[in-house]
């Protein structure tokens, strides 16, 4: 299992608990340090069956300049400008080794993906 965190971010040290108190065994990737590339962030989406503007945080999008029709012509542009700016990305993004993918904000979303962890 990954999870990709913002250390400051309250959701994030919920779901690192949670983690925690399942038992399993996962790494941390610190985005806002190494953050996806646009063909990670493409393959992050695609598991959670949404388009990259679903996975933007709308305040940080704007403050970075984002600003781009949410339309299948600019999907790419999306990618490039999400991996340019990664604070622009929802967190925690967990995955489980099945490949199961959750932006793990709720306790339903943190269920899904530990139970598909074991």
């Amino acid at each position: 299992m990954e999870i990709w965190l913002n250390p400051g971010c309250s959701k994030c040290r919920t779901a690192v608990s949670e983690l925690d108190a399942a038992g399993v065994e996962y790494t941390v990737r610190r985005y806002l340090d190494d953050p996806p590339t646009a063909a990670e962030l493409g393959e992050v989406v695609a598991r959670l069956g949404l388009q990259p503007w679903d996975v933007a945080r709308d305040k940080e999008a704007r403050q970075e300049g984002i600003d781009l029709p949410k339309d299948a012509a600019h999907r790419d542009d999306w990618l490039a400008a999400l991996a340019a700016h990664p604070r622009a990305i929802q967190r925690p993004i967990i995955t489980a080794a099945d490949g199961t993918t959750v932006v793990g904000r709720d306790e339903d979303s943190l269920r899904r993906v530990l139970d598909a962890e074991g």
